[in-house]
C-alpha cells in the first residue's frame, strides 16, 4: 500500500470526513426519496416505458450533478471535467474509464444525461435496488441476455459506461482488465470513447479504504478528460476473439496510459 502524507491540518481533516458521511447519508436519502416518490410518478405518466426510462435517466443526471454540487459547496469535492459540453452530445457510444474511486460513475452520469451502466447484482439488496432494476443493465444477467442488453440500449441512443477493471483500482497491485467493451463495440459498430479520471488521491474512496479516512492533504478534485474516440472498424474483419482482443489492447493502451 502507498504511504499517504501525514495529516497537515487535523481540524479540517475531522471536518472533510464527517463532510464526506454526511454526503453519502444524502446520497442514501436521496435515493430512497426518488425511488419511493419520483420514479413511481414518472413510471404512471411517461409510456412506453423505453420513454419513461429516458427521462428518468435525465432526472438522475441533474440529480448527481446537484449532489456533485452540494459536496462542493460543504468543501468535499472539486469536479473539473475541462468542456462538459461534448459530454451531453454524446449518443450511442460506450464511454470507458478508469475506477480509482466509490464516486466515478456518479461523477460521469452527471456529465452524460442518457447514461447506461452496467452494475452489479449485488445491488438489487440494497436502498438504490428499485433505480437500478428498473434503469440500468444487471451484470447478474446471462452472458447473452447482458450483451443483447448493452446492444439495444446503444441502438436506442443511450451511452454505456464500462469500466474495464470491474472493481476501483486497488492501491496496490492491478486488476485484470475485461474485454467486454472491445466486445460489445464490435458487437454494435459504437465506437469507444475513453475517459480519463484524474486528480488528487481519492484515499477514502478506494477499495478496502477505511470509511473513516479521507486524502491526509488536499480535497477531492476530480480532473475527467474525455480523450480521442476510438472506432471498432478495422478490427471488423478479424476473427472476433483476435479482433477483441485487439482492440481491448488498443483501449487500454490510451486509457491506461501513465503519462496523462
Amino acid at each position: 500500500m502507498d504511504e499517504m502524507p501525514p495529516i497537515e491540518n487535523r481540524p479540517l481533516y475531522v471536518y472533510r470526513v464527517l463532510m464526506k458521511w454526511l454526503s453519502f447519508f444524502i446520497f442514501g436519502f436521496s435515493s430512497v426519496l426518488l425511488m419511493i416518490l419520483v420514479l413511481p410518478v414518472l413510471r404512471l405518466t411517461l409510456h412506453p416505458r423505453e420513454k419513461f426510462r429516458k427521462y428518468a435517466r435525465r432526472f438522475i443526471s441533474a440529480s448527481f450533478r446537484v449532489f456533485t454540487r452540494i459536496m462542493h459547496f460543504i468543501q468535499v469535492v472539486d469536479v473539473d471535467p475541462g468542456d462538459p459540453a461534448p459530454f451531453r452530445h454524446l449518443s450511442s457510444k460506450i464511454v470507458v474509464a478508469n475506477h480509482p474511486s466509490l464516486l466515478d460513475v456518479v461523477m460521469l452520469i452527471s456529465l452524460i444525461p442518457n447514461a447506461d451502466c452496467i452494475v452489479r447484482g449485488t445491488l438489487t439488496r440494497t436502498l438504490v435496488r428499485g433505480i437500478v432494476r428498473q434503469l440500468y443493465i444487471l451484470n447478474s444477467l446471462d452472458f447473452q441476455d447482458l450483451l443483447k442488453e448493452c446492444v439495444d440500449s446503444l441502438n436506442r441512443g443511450n451511452c454505456l459506461i464500462i469500466f474495464p477493471e470491474g472493481t476501483r483500482t486497488p492501491r496496490s497491485g492491478k486488476p485484470a482488465l475485461k474485454k467486454g467493451a472491445a466486445r460489445i463495440s464490435l458487437l454494435s459498430g459504437c465506437g469507444v470513447v475513453p475517459v480519463h479520471i484524474g486528480g488528487t488521491d481519492k484515499y477514502g474512496l478506494g477499495k478496502k479504504d477505511p470509511w473513516t479516512a479521507y486524502n491526509h492533504r488536499d480535497r477531492y478534485v476530480y480532473r475527467i478528460r474525455m480523450l480521442e474516440e476510438l472506432s471498432p472498424e478495422k478490427y471488423r474483419d478479424l476473427p472476433i476473439p483476435v479482433g477483441v482482443r485487439n482492440f481491448h489492447h488498443e483501449i487500454c493502451a490510451v486509457l491506461f496510459d501513465p503519462a496523462k
